[in-house]
């Protein structure tokens, strides 16, 4: 298992600027909670699966197998 950022600079910059103006919670969700921080939960869940592979919600980090 290997966790990367997004090759993609202009997401990486846009998803880290929402970051850092939410205090490390997603940007691109509309609840604060411990769920959401990032890494959120979600992703942490879908990296636990052997068989995932892809990215992040806000599309930031992918997971290759």
């Amino acid at each position: 298992m290997k966790i990367t950022l997004n090759p993609d600079e202009e997401i990486v910059r846009a998803i880290k600027e929402g970051l850092d103006k939410k205090g490390g919670y997603c940007p691109c969700r509309i609840e604060i909670n411990e769920d959401t921080k990032c890494m959120c939960k979600e992703f942490r869940e879908q990296i636990k699966d052997p068989e995932f592979e892809g990215y992040c919600h806000c599309m930031l980090y992918y997971k290759s197998k």
